[in-house]
């Protein structure tokens, strides 16, 4: 199971973005996913996530009103639309889900990243 983003890219100040986060191989579920983003010398934040199920998001305050989560559940793929990108926007984004597979007739339950995808946004 892997994590397959698209979507980064440079923008000028005010533009927008779609990222997406596509999970393949054989999975049982893909319960949540989220987005992350981190610049040289800081941690990875939490930007957004979102249920599977009922598609209930989260956003980071930062992010509230400009950027929107959703999710395809028959393609287990995560979605996040960026508008009103400003320069701090600027980062390398990373997706996470959380995946129920099966293995040895049991279900097991793990987080797995994405590669990363760089955002650059110039003022």
């Amino acid at each position: 199971v892997e994590l397959v983003e698209s979507g980064g890219g440079s923008v000028q100040a005010g533009g927008s973005l779609r990222l997406s986060c596509a999970a393949s191989g054989s999975v049982f579920s893909v319960n949540t996913m989220g987005w992350f983003r981190q610049t040289p010398g800081n941690q990875r934040d939490l930007v957004a996530h979102i249920r599977m199920d009922d598609g209930s998001p989260w956003y980071e305050n930062s992010v509230k009103g400009r950027f929107t989560i959703s999710r395809d559940i028959a393609k287990n793929t995560m979605y996040l639309q960026m508008n009103g990108l400003k320069p701090e926007d600027t980062a390398v984004y990373t997706c996470k889900a959380e995946i129920t597979i099966y293995r040895d007739r049991r279900k097991v339950t793990f987080d797995r990243w994405g590669q990363g995808t760089q955002v650059t946004v110039s003022s």
